[in-house]
């Protein structure tokens, strides 16, 4: 008879997610997590495959957690769909180093699936169909996770912008412009900004 499971996924993903935290993706590795809990690493293939399967539940650990009750109909559909992106934006700001794994493993997470059907029936009730329901949601989904990944991985306050204000002002009169302006905006600013400008062109 097969030895029983004592430990669940979440446990090992509640573990693989310290060290994420603690150490930065790039120290990730079926070693470190088993170190995490305290086993040889062959015995934390009891419970997960591979790599890849353990960061899927790292990423629904993250995801899974967030509200996918859509808010109450009575409101206008751009506030509904945007507290909805800011629940994404809050469970994935809480571990930024995650950033890179819901773009690969997001297709496989019940939570972004749950998150994603009530962002459409959002849309449904704006009178969004067909193609136009498909561009949304994507554009949408595209938005998140594109300006997750800037918000934490290439800030407006980070070195990147300060390079941009140094570059020769004769050969990159907009972008060193630009990116004076860019460090007096908040990341706050920044995505919901972005996300109204998004709103706007999705209602148009």
């Amino acid at each position: 008879m097969p030895r029983p499971r004592s430990l669940t996924h979440a446990q090992v993903a509640s573990a693989a997610l310290t060290v994420i935290d603690r150490d930065g993706l790039p120290g990730l590795s079926m070693r470190a997590v088993a170190k995490e809990l305290g086993m040889s690493t062959m015995a934390l293939y009891r419970y997960v495959d591979d790599r890849e399967e353990l960061e899927a539940h790292v990423v629904e650990l993250v995801l899974g957690a967030v509200d996918t009750e859509p808010p109450p109909p009575d409101g206008p559909w751009p506030e509904r769909i945007e507290a909805m992106v800011r629940r994404i934006r809050d469970a994935v700001g809480a571990h930024p180093a995650v950033v890179p794994l819901t773009l690969a493993h997001r297709h496989r997470s019940p939570g972004v699936l749950r998150w994603s059907e009530a962002v459409l029936g959002i849309l449904t009730d704006a009178h969004f169909e067909g193609e136009r329901r498909v561009i949304a949601l994507r554009s949408l989904l595209s938005y998140v996770i594109g300006a997750i990944q800037l918000e934490h991985l290439g800030p407006l306050s980070g070195e990147g912008t300060v390079a941009i204000t140094e570059l020769p002002p004769a050969e990159f009169p907009y972008m060193t412009e630009t990116a004076r302006s860019a460090r007096n905006v908040g990341p706050d600013q920044e995505f919901l900004g972005g996300l109204a400008v998004l709103l706007r062109g999705l209602g148009a």
